[in-house]
């Protein structure tokens, strides 16, 4: 699953005490979401190298005639083209989402390649996550609600993966409200 947890090797971090938004202390949780990548960059020079080859293999029993010149254009455009649309998936696939914990302040951050940060905040004690199973957009549709707002978290995730989250996080939130200073 794309997800990393800061601050923690071994997934989610051990909650030992309180941590206060307000007076500047880290946060008790740090969660990094972003999409997956199914292809990397050294498999992409790969892909393109062996398509450049598959598409000017028919070419050789052109090789020497005027038909070459014609044809050799297009093909060479088709690669180019295949580059382009591969480089394009890549940058709009920079999403990085943080969701950080403290006792008393929950964020959720999303920032995307070229645009303004999207930012959403609430005292965790108030924070629901919840898991729509069909209701959504998708399967297993992930919310936080809090604030007067519902944000999803991990459009970009896979149905199993959404799915795999939600009680971690669901036990996270729980232990960040209880590790809350109780006023008296």
């Amino acid at each position: 699953m794309p997800l990393e947890w800061v601050g923690s090797p071994s997934g989610a971090p051990e909650i030992s005490g309180a941590s206060c938004y307000a007076t500047g202390d880290p946060p008790l949780a740090r969660l990094h979401l972003w999409p997956h990548r199914s292809l990397p960059k050294r498999g992409f020079v790969w892909f393109i190298a062996a398509t450049f080859v598959a598409i000017l293999l028919p070419l050789i029993a052109v090789l020497g005639t005027p038909v070459m010149w014609g044809l050799l254009p297009f093909m060479l455009g088709t690669v180019a083209l295949i580059w382009w649309m591969l480089q394009k998936s890549y940058r709009d696939g920079e999403i990085l989402e943080e969701l950080s914990l403290w006792s008393d302040h929950a964020t959720l951050v999303r920032q995307r390649r070229g645009a303004d940060p999207q930012s959403w905040a609430a005292n965790p004690y108030w924070v629901t996550l919840q898991v729509h199973q069909k209701g959504g957009p998708v399967d297993n549709y992930l919310t936080l609600k809090g604030a007067g707002r519902e944000v999803e978290l991990g459009a970009f995730l896979s149905s199993d993966e959404r799915e795999a989250l939600y009680p971690v996080l669901g036990d996270l939130l729980a232990r960040v409200v209880a590790t809350a200073p109780k006023l008296e």
